[in-house]
């Protein structure tokens, strides 16, 4: 292996660009590329190159896709970055994702043919394109040699589409700013007009959600509609859900065996699904596989200290390029970067800062100190973590001890019309309604109407807090909610929230209830994703709502809340609570909801604790 220190290749080239190369797929569609070449003197450098490969919906001649795309060509690299079927310049018609496998194939492997290229390709790219790059994979290319999946999918529909049975509204949102930039709208103003008004008008169509076929819109591009009613309606696993650009755990066997860093940030929300790409894909693959957690959210915000509210101050940024380019250089060049040396796990342990409200230059901006550091392990979950309940008691109680026989029962109203409203979390979309990150838990964003106490005051959530911690304890891994439900209607979920509540401060008199992670279960969904079944009312269920992973440190002196309801808007659409079909327009009913927390029904929260 050739030596180059510990850096990674060096800035040596200028760049040529050849754009709008139309490549041919399988089906005779032809996608517009745009092929970065490493140049000498103005004109391609001679020889062969790795070559990376990026495939975007977002049109590829924007800056976002240009610096770094001349950023690899002038280490080396030839660059192809390339507009998906339908979107940018290149042909076809766009339904998200559906063909993304097949094309991702095809267009490796023009690309290892060429003359320039050493034959080896590696992937790279972020949310849609962490997508099309796992999408690829499953199809095991010839030529795939190396893979940077920055927060892409496992599985739509158990996490990121769909979530426990509940609609991730914010495709819908997705829906309406992608058609605005569709090439279609690009091409007729006054298309592109009604749909810019349609996206400053989003407020309204949320709060007319399910959307109706032909009522909005989206129905002047049928596919992007089409789309969104598949999305509200398809609420079962079926063979839908199944197709591989929807489902890479499908395939986790068939999936290339090749060098990959799976880097993701807690607040993003594809952060479960990056660990589960990770866990499966290290055990299964002889190649080296890497996870990289920080605490930011979605969009590579690696860059930046804070999530929301959230400040975790400078040891959290990261150089994201320099991070990516010695993976690629070691893979892609054999160039010893250090990079087959380092432990399979890095993770940002957030917590144990100040607690202290921050402001930037100007004095504005007030976060909070939460702080964080981070640490190397060699496995996910790390080595040293218990499995340790903590139950919910009479009273809003939470604490290790099991409850008593009497413990009772907590019964609260959920009305559909009047939803409990997202304040921060791991949210990739619609950051206008629902800002992604860590906040204090009280209402203030656009869907909020006009709310702005605290969520916890509100009768259709319960609250469930610990003792003020002796010692500090930390949080690392995916907890799980279990509790006993029974309710008054046929169907109807339950939400669940895990949050560090700071003790009163003088920046925070009130104290302040930091979101860390949340989730959502579908009654009918509660013993299968394929075939539902409605409740009985009155009767009770056992029911477990798996959280997004994280690792936080609980601080000594601060409290561990976990709060219950059943809505969480728009995040997550609401239950109507009839027990009939989804994704419909129909009749809403109120439901009284009642979690049990007696001796004979437990209803409590397992958590990873750290034990080393």
């Amino acid at each position: 292996m050739t030596k180059l220190g510990r850096q990674g290749s060096e800035h040596r080239f200028e760049v040529v660009v050849e754009r709008d190369v139309m490549v041919a797929m399988r089906d005779g569609t032809r996608l517009a590329t745009d092929i970065y070449r490493p140049a000498l003197e103005g004109a391609p450098a001679p020889g062969r190159f790795p070559v990376l490969i990026e495939r975007t919906p977002y049109d590829k001649a924007t800056p976002r896709f240009v610096v770094h795309s001349r950023f690899f060509a002038e280490h080396g690299y030839v660059v192809l970055i390339q507009d998906v079927r339908g979107r940018g310049g290149s042909e076809g018609d766009w339904y998200p994702f559906a063909r993304e496998a097949p094309d991702g194939y095809d267009t490796i492997e023009w690309a290892a043919a060429e003359p320039w290229c050493t034959g080896k390709v590696g992937t790279m790219g972020t949310s849609y394109m962490g997508a099309v790059q796992s999408a690829a994979a499953t199809l095991n290319p010839p030529h795939l040699a190396a893979m940077f999946v920055t927060e892409g999918p496992s599985n739509y529909y158990a996490c990121s589409m769909r979530h426990n049975g509940a609609l991730e509204q914010r495709f819908l949102i997705y829906a309406f700013h992608m058609a605005v930039t569709s090439p279609e709208a690009r091409a007729n103003p006054a298309l592109r007009q009604a749909l810019l008004e349609a996206r400053l008008n989003l407020g309204q169509w949320l709060r007319r959600l399910p959307l109706k076929r032909g009522a909005s819109p989206l129905r002047l591009l049928p596919t992007y509609e089409q789309w969104v009613i598949d999305l509200q309606t398809r609420a079962a696993y079926d063979e839908y859900w199944r197709q591989r650009g929807y489902a890479i755990d499908q395939y986790y066997a068939e999936h290339a065996d090749v060098p990959t860093v799976y880097f993701g940030a807690w607040y993003d929300s594809y952060a479960r699904a990056t660990v589960e790409n990770f866990a499966a894909l290290s055990r299964l693959k002889r190649s080296p596989q890497r996870l990289v957690m920080g605490p930011w959210t979605h969009g590579v915000r690696a860059d930046e200290d804070f999530a929301g509210e959230a400040s975790f101050g400078p040891a959290a940024l990261e150089h994201y390029n320099g991070m990516r380019l010695r993976w690629f250089d070691q893979w892609l060049k054999g160039l010893d970067t250090g990079v087959a040396d380092q432990p399979a796990v890095r993770i940002f342990v957030m917590g144990g800062g100040s607690g202290r409200k921050l402001y930037d230059v100007l004095g504005l901006s007030g976060r909070i100190d939460h702080g964080g550091r981070w640490r190397l392990e060699s496995q996910w979950p790390p080595a040293g973590v218990r499995e340790t309940p903590w139950y919910l008691h009479r009273g809003g109680a939470l604490a290790p001890r099991t409850p008593e026989e009497d413990g009772g029962a907590s019964t609260f109203r959920y009305d559909p019309r009047d939803p409990v409203p997202t304040v921060g979390g791991c949210i990739s979309v619609g950051f206008e309604f629902m800002p992604p990150g860590g906040f204090d838990q009280r209402a203030r964003f656009p869907l909020a109407a006009g709310e702005s106490l605290p969520l916890a005051a509100r009768p259709d959530v319960m609250v469930f807090v610990s003792e003020p911690l002796a010692e500090s304890l930390e949080v690392t891994g995916s907890p799980l909610v279990k509790l006993w439900v029974s309710s008054s209607a046929r169907d109807t979920d339950f939400t669940a929230k895990l949050i560090d509540l700071y003790p009163p401060s003088a920046d925070y008199p009130d104290g302040y209830a930091l979101n860390l992670t949340d989730s959502i279960i579908r009654m009918r969904f509660r013993n299968s994703w394929t075939d539902p079944q409605p409740m009985t009312p009155g009767e009770i269920y056992e029911v477990s709502i798996p959280f997004y992973p994280i690792s936080n440190l609980f601080a000594r002196g601060h409290r561990i809340r976990l709060d219950i309801s059943s809505s969480n808007f728009p995040r997550f659409d609401v239950n109507p609570n009839t027990g009939g079909a989804l994704g419909e327009p129909g009749a809403m009913v109120v439901a009284d909801n009642t979690v049990h927390h007696a001796a004979a029904h437990p209803s409590h929260i397992v958590l990873p604790v750290m034990t080393r």
